[in-house]
């Protein structure tokens, strides 16, 4: 395989964590770039392996020194941001590298590097995508809220991707998402 840059996007409890983390599990020539962000941790989240847990002035400062391939504010609050020289030295060594990014960034990485493979991962149904969000008990109703009027203008953008993929059966997603990368 040579390097090539895939980036995974979607909305809000599409599972789109689940899919990256099945692939990662079960194809090993594929390597994740880990995304920072200001947000807390969830349970069982760990800095670095997860995400980069950082500060607020600590995220400014990435961006300010070009440290960062993209970067947003999501959801109203808090910043996510791909770290870029992780992802450029994972290229350079020939992996296979995916960024599991919201569509804002998405855009900026497109625009960057141009050769990156955009794949919108998209729900079965919006009923679906809404009870996967109040299943997963993570976020109180207001953010609940919040997420779902982010995630209908989130589902308007998938026009914009290389690729959409439908996430109903997390491994048959994965394959595709891999036949994707490898073709």
């Amino acid at each position: 395989m040579t390097n090539h840059l895939t980036v995974i996007s979607g909305p809000t409890a599409v599972g789109k964590g689940t899919v990256v983390k099945y692939i990662l599990e079960h194809f090993e020539d594929v390597t994740l770039s880990v995304s920072a962000t200001t947000r807390d941790p969830r349970p069982g989240e760990i800095h670095g392996r997860d995400y980069f847990f950082l500060t607020s002035d600590e995220f400014d400062r990435m961006i300010e020194g070009g440290e960062m391939l993209e970067y947003a504010v999501v959801h109203g609050h808090n910043k996510y941001g791909t770290p870029k020289g992780p992802v450029l030295e994972a290229l350079a060594h020939g992996k296979m590298v995916i960024l599991e990014i919201d569509i804002q960034g998405a855009r900026q990485v497109k625009q960057a590097m141009n050769e990156a493979d955009l794949i919108f991962i998209a729900p079965p149904s919006w009923e679906e995508l809404v009870r996967r969000l109040e299943g997963r008990g993570t976020e109180s109703k207001e953010e609940q809220a919040r997420r779902l009027k982010s995630a209908e203008v989130e589902m308007k953008a998938q026009t914009e991707f290389d690729h959409v993929v439908i996430n109903d059966e997390v491994p048959v997603c994965a394959q595709k998402v891999l036949d994707l990368m490898k073709a």
